[in-house]
């Protein structure tokens, strides 16, 4: 009996699975700013320095952190993870695509790749359904309080960690990275992009959403369903993404439609090619 396919299927967390971004459920709250304070000097920032959008905004929680006498630990990271919220059918579409994984006879893996803060996807209800999450990292100082970026993700950057999965070099260290550059023939990685599914919200996803596309796989750009259709349409007339659908994971969604078939598509193509 041949082994079952492995299907991959990589989300953005942000505007993706849950409805804003995650530092505005309790971080900035807790900093005694609005959203948009906050957001307004990260751009600020970035410009004046001609800085990396992604480490400017981790600068800012530090330096916002500090500036507020507030300190903030793993812990309260881990904790303001719990306060997330999602959009509707999320936190019961994991365990409904495995099921339905297993009745038609294929293996499937989720993985997050966000360029927001893995603490706080840690913390989250969600986060057991994640073979790996691929975000932003702090540092910590001896009191145990952030200190500086240890691993930022920005647009770009989001690119590798599909190439890891591709690869199954899932571990970020000293040897990872000759196994991650070494040339692997496509029958041999472990999950070949024709197997792997993105979903992500928008310009930002674009890298990753074009990669899978441009591969073989499938990439599907969601948005919020109470606006915000024209920018995921404009991905599709783009020919930058496979799909569109509104960012609703309940049983039976369009979402839930789409990667229904891609699944069978998938377990199809395998079992063609096990007869060559």
């Amino acid at each position: 009996m041949s082994k079952k396919p492995i299907i991959a299927l990589m989300y953005d967390f942000d505007k993706t699975l849950c409805t804003k971004d995650m530092q505005e459920y309790g971080f900035i709250p807790k900093m005694q700013m609005e959203s948009k304070d906050f957001w307004g000097e990260v751009r600020e920032l970035t410009d004046e320095q001609e800085m990396d959008n992604i480490l400017a905004y981790m600068y800012k929680m530090v330096d916002k952190a500090k500036e507020k006498k507030v300190v903030v630990k793993k812990e309260d990271f881990a904790e303001l993870g719990k306060g997330i919220e999602y959009f509707e059918g999320v936190t019961t579409w994991f365990d409904r695509v495995e099921k339905y994984a297993d009745e038609i006879g294929v293996s499937v893996e989720h993985y997050i790749v966000s360029s927001g803060i893995k603490e706080i996807i840690e913390g989250s209800e969600i986060a057991k359904f994640f073979k790996k999450i691929y975000a932003c990292e702090f540092m910590y100082d001896y009191t145990g309080s952030i200190q500086w970026p240890k691993m930022a993700v920005n647009y770009t950057a989001k690119t590798q960690f599909l190439f890891r999965i591709n690869k199954g070099v899932l571990d970020i260290n000293t040897d990872s990275a000759n196994l991650l550059n070494k040339f692997t023939p496509e029958n041999e990685r472990r999950i070949p992009f024709k197997n792997m599914i993105y979903v992500g919200d928008g310009l930002t996803d674009v890298p990753c959403m074009k990669l899978v596309k441009s591969y073989g796989g499938q990439s599907i750009a969601v948005y919020n369903p109470h606006g915000g259709k024209e920018a995921a349409q404009q991905l599709l007339d783009d020919n930058r993404v496979s799909f569109i659908a509104p960012a609703e994971y309940q049983k039976n969604s369009e979402i839930e439609q789409i990667v229904h078939t891609i699944m069978r598509k998938i377990k199809a193509v395998d079992e063609l090619e096990s007869f060559q």
